[in-house]
């Protein structure tokens, strides 16, 4: 496929993060965009806003003229959550459009850069957006498809006319991220996840091995330490690993926190980098801009830049971010869906706030994921004082028989858990004793944030 004779574009599923970067990058190339969601969202509000036409009905008629009338000037775009009976979707393929998923589209405009690709179950969002921090605000610049919101600069889409570096997150879902063929990969954490994908974690961790062999001749591979997983490099790549405090090439040591903030040393294989302020709350996030760090470091960003841009990197939207803050009332919403990410999520937030009782309102995410770390979640969840658990967001799938969030709730071992409906939350939350409040999950709990941020500030 030619981008350069394509006019239109019409994207399936336009509101998710993925999506919705790839019709901002179509529409900064002055294309016509327009496509379908199932739900409103403040992303899709934005998009509108933006110029992009957008429908919330599954219906061909809904879909613009200008998008139907020449299969040679339109490219169709999907996400693989969109399900097969989609009646646009099948529209699209009867007609024989030129129609590719979001994760091809995303390898065609990378794979001829400079690519920077971030890989992993979990760290990715967050390690992507401090990279393009850091580029953005030395001399090398970048462009940047990103899966989440960048709080510094209120988008999930970077750009840049004069760099050839492009950041992107690799997502493992869908096994997407094998359409990418990056400079330098990077890889977090190899957990096991997707399994309604994959199968089981040997045929994850196989496409793990996959993405790290299709990092281009000469180029770099940053990996976490702890990783242990069978792969071969391409001719040439180098191979750097990083860790929180255990030895490695890129690691902290003298990790203190002052006020709430972080300030470590960073050994690197050639020196220490002493007291390194990092401006993400979290103990996990501590580990993320190491990551960071080392991929700038061996870009040859200058150290003074590196310095000044983790201090003052906000982070991405609903990745542990403070809503609230004073010194009798916290509120800190999260994205963490995974067993391990709830624990990293709870433990910091432990770390930070010592004294403090915190209550939990979480949202599994999917049948599946539920189904097979019912017991995990369980676990992570006992971190709590208080626990409030919310009904399984499908997103992309049908319920499974006998799964539900109660067979959560009946592994969970504190004596403070209750079961309710979003539409009960705020009733529940005037019966809790609050001093510390977590949002988690990667559904629509999102839409409570603001509801709930604005009871507790009756309380502050």
């Amino acid at each position: 496929m030619d981008i350069n004779k394509i006019h239109n574009v019409y994207l399936i599923g336009i509101g998710g993060i993925g999506m919705s970067a790839i019709a901002r990058y179509f529409k900064s190339l002055d294309m016509n965009v327009a496509g379908y969601d199932k739900t409103p969202t403040t992303l899709t509000d934005e998009l509108i806003n933006e110029g992009i036409n957008i429908h919330f009905n599954d219906n061909i008629q809904n879909i613009p003229e200008l998008y139907t009338t020449d299969i040679n000037k339109a490219l169709i775009i999907y996400t693989p959550a969109i399900p097969k009976n989609h009646s646009e979707l099948n529209y699209f393929k009867i007609n024989n459009f030129q129609i590719y998923k979001r994760s091809k589209i995303l390898g065609l405009i990378a794979n001829d850069k400079q690519g920077i690709a971030v890989a992993g179950t979990h760290g990715k969002t967050t390690i992507s957006t401090l990279i393009a921090h850091i580029l953005k605000q030395s001399k090398f610049d970048c462009s940047a498809f990103l899966g989440g919101i960048s709080n510094n600069y209120n988008s999930n889409l970077l750009l840049s006319n004069k760099s050839d570096f492009i950041v992107v997150e690799a997502d493992e879902f869908d096994k997407s991220f094998l359409q990418l063929y990056p400079y330098f990969g990077i890889v977090t954490s190899v957990d096991a996840d997707h399994l309604d994908i994959y199968g089981n974690k040997h045929h994850l961790e196989e496409s793990f091995a996959q993405f790290i062999q299709q990092i281009k001749v000469n180029g770099k591979l940053l990996i976490k330490k702890s990783i242990d997983i069978n792969y071969e490099l391409n001719k040439g790549v180098e191979k750097f690993t990083y860790s929180l405090n255990s030895k490695a090439d890129f690691y902290a040591t003298n990790i203190t926190l002052n006020n709430g903030i972080y300030f470590v040393d960073i050994v690197t294989p050639d020196n220490v980098v002493k007291n390194v302020e990092i401006g993400l709350p979290g103990l996990f996030n501590v580990e993320n801009s190491i990551a960071a760090f080392a991929v700038a470091y061996l870009l040859g960003v200058d150290e003074n830049d590196i310095r000044k841009s983790l201090s003052t990197s906000k982070g991405v939207k609903r990745r542990f971010n403070y809503i609230i803050k004073t010194n009798n009332l916290i509120y800190i919403d999260d994205y963490a869906h995974h067993p391990n990410e709830l624990k990293a999520s709870i433990s910091s937030t432990r770390e930070l706030f010592p004294d403090k009782k915190i209550t939990g309102i979480f949202q599994p995410h999917l049948f599946s994921r539920t189904r097979d770390f019912a017991k995990e979640f369980a676990k992570s969840l006992e971190l709590l004082d208080s626990l409030i658990l919310l009904d399984i967001y499908p997103a992309r799938e049908f319920p499974i028989k006998g799964v539900s969030s109660k067979i959560i709730f009946d592994k969970v071992n504190i004596e403070n858990k209750i079961i309710c409906s979003k539409s009960e939350l705020i009733d529940v939350l005037k019966q809790q004793d609050l001093q510390v409040v977590l949002t988690l999950g990667a559904g629509d709990i999102d839409r409570l944030v603001q509801p709930v941020k604005e009871y507790l500030e009756t309380k502050v």
